[in-house]
């Protein structure tokens, strides 16, 4: 009995040494391992925040290369503020360039959401800024109370205001979230604009029940069509559109792979007044038509913003609505079948208020993962943590304090681009200024992507007959056995924002990319083999083959004789058998 003590005791010491180790091992792990994403906001210069006016709405940023030296820069709406124009200096640091740029003029106004794109074709991405109402209350002080806001790039770092001059500057709107997309097909970008209110005279923070559900508040949004880079005209009507709601943006998307641009309409209060809108583009008709209902996406909620990605790689693209309490994860299954609300399912099931999110491969292994931007409703807040779902073979894992993107900002627009060409994906949080006293700090964010270990590929593309940028344009990779899906971005994504255009491609091991297959938004194809990973790669589109006149003219005559000549053969054949 006595012998069997020493070797219990030394049983009980190996054992407590041993869980000694672990829990320092452990400790060790969490307090001193650089954790996937860093905030490196106070170290670039980045210095931001957005100051909300008489509600809770805003703010958005836009990433655009404007002076295209290869770096891409940020513009972020204000509010209230001053809007910034962030250039990046190529070494991690940001230089607000707005004085001298041009866009001073959207200072007298309460900026929403901003998206760019080539809109007269020249070679340099333009800007489109919406507004709720004006800092000048000379201008009007009634909702609607302001026109939005274009300028073209000059080319030379400075911007030149153009809204009266592309019959912009007698739309008084309360707008928010724009997009850009070429629905017609013929190289111009068009634009979306959701608007909020048609009309509303009281202040903002006494909006209650009986002002939503009031018939006479709600707005339809304005679809304006490029007239070949001189001037935009509303065509809401002429493509059948007859919806008012309270818009918070349109993104501009192929859901149904039928190779022309649809529209998802976002909309608050949809359990009150309209829900969201999934209009279909019947082009070459000059027609939307809407198929929420019949595809069950006539989501009843507040939706204040959408991600988009094929995150089961079927090659169908799939949509993630942000909600207050409950988003909703929409999988699409197919040409003709309803959404599936697979939400619960996918583990993304968190109870909070949601604005801004992102699809993107931070990790580089191939699939999807996703970001969320969190924040309560100015101005009684509590802090909402951001989220960050890691997606592990589908399901998605809640990462946030891990990978240090648990910001409890009162987040709105987020975006994401590669800040220091680095080729992994970082990510900028609009935060807003909290009204009344907040737990927490809340200003703008910049986070830094240092975790990302697999290969990746970055393209760009250069349009010809499509925008400049590939707007609207699907890119397909196959590498490793994986089919990857990206559509590049025109604005509407996250929350009255827009994402680098630049595709962002994650292959985890594989070093090369079996295929690339881009699809251009005029209808044009062009297919690369054998790429090899980590670079960034310009596609320019091929020219499209065109068919001489002259062929369709010989065509249509050899038809004609062909039939002539068929229809005689087929009656002396006749009579001959007659007369035998």
């Amino acid at each position: 009995m006595m012998e069997s003590k020493p070797v219990r005791i030394v049983t009980i010491i190996n054992l407590s040494k041993a869980w000694f180790l672990f829990l320092f091992s452990w400790l060790t792990c969490t307090l001193f391992s650089q954790k996937p994403f860093t905030d490196v906001t106070k170290e670039s210069g980045i210095s931001h925040s957005f100051k909300v006016y008489e509600g809770l709405l805003g703010g958005g940023a836009c990433v655009i290369d404007y002076d295209k030296d290869g770096y891409e820069d940020l513009y972020i709406t204000s509010g209230r503020f001053e809007d910034v124009l962030y250039h990046n200096e190529g070494n991690g640091t940001f230089r607000n360039a707005f004085k001298g740029s041009g866009l001073e003029l959207t200072h007298k106004y309460i900026t929403e959401g901003v998206s760019g794109a080539d809109v007269n074709r020249d070679g340099w991405v333009d800007l489109f800024i919406t507004t709720i109402n004006s800092n000048d209350s000379s201008i009007n002080n009634v909702i609607p109370r302001a026109i939005n806001l274009l300028f073209l790039n000059n080319g030379d770092g400075t911007f030149r205001e153009v809204t009266s001059e592309f019959g912009l500057d007698q739309m008084y709107s309360f707008s928010t979230g724009p997009s850009f997309g070429d629905f017609n097909k013929d190289g111009f970008p068009d634009l979306y604009v959701a608007n909020y209110f048609l009309s509303y005279e009281g202040k903002l923070s006494a909006i209650n029940d009986a002002v939503i559900v009031s018939s006479n508040t709600t707005a339809p949004g304005y679809l304006l069509i490029n007239q070949h880079g001189k001037k935009y005209v509303n065509r809401y009507k002429d493509y059948g559109l007859n919806y008012k709601g309270f818009g918070f943006g349109g993104l501009p998307t192929d859901f149904d792979n039928d190779g022309d641009l649809d529209l998802i309409i976002n909309h608050d209060f949809g359990f009150k007044s309209t829900p969201n809108l999934l209009l279909e583009n019947e082009y070459p008709k000059r027609r939307f038509e809407d198929q929420a209902k019949s595809l069950a996406m006539n989501l009843q909620i507040n939706a204040m913003g959408t991600a988009v990605g094929d995150i089961n790689s079927d090659g169908w693209m799939d949509y993630y609505f942000t909600n207050i309490r409950l988003n909703a994860m929409m999988i699409n299954q197919g040409a003709g079948k309803p959404f599936l609300n697979q939400t619960k399912e996918l583990g993304l099931s968190h109870v909070t208020i949601s604005w801004g999110a992102n699809f993107a491969d931070f990790d580089q292994d191939g699939d999807v993962d996703l970001f969320v931007s969190n924040g309560d409703l100015n101005p009684n807040c509590q802090p909402l943590p951001d989220f960050y779902f890691i997606n592990d073979h589908g399901h998605f894992t809640e990462s946030s304090r891990r990978a240090g993107l648990n910001d409890p900002g009162i987040g709105r627009g987020s975006v994401t681009f590669d800040l220091d060409n680095d080729g992994d994906l970082d990510l900028l949080v609009v935060n807003q200024i909290p009204v009344q006293d907040y737990e927490a700090e809340s200003f703008t964010r910049l986070f830094r992507n240092d975790s990302a270990k697999g290969h990746w590929l970055k393209i760009r593309l250069k349009g010809i007959h499509a925008e400049s940028n590939g707007i609207g344009s699907r890119i397909e990779v196959m590498a490793g056995g994986q089919h990857m899906i990206r559509e590049i971005d025109g604005g509407g994504s996250s929350h009255i924002s827009q994402n680098s255009t630049i595709a962002h491609f994650g292959l985890g091991s594989a070093e090369m990319a079996d295929t690339i297959l881009v699809k251009w938004t005029g209808g044009n194809q062009q297919m690369l083999t054998d790429v090899a990973a980590n670079q960034l790669l310009v596609i320019t589109e091929s020219p499209m083959e065109k068919t001489n006149p002259t062929w369709y003219y010989l065509a249509g005559i050899m038809l004609i004789f062909g039939g002539l000549g068929y229809a005689l053969g087929r009656r002396r054949k006749s009579n001959t058998t007659g007369s035998n």
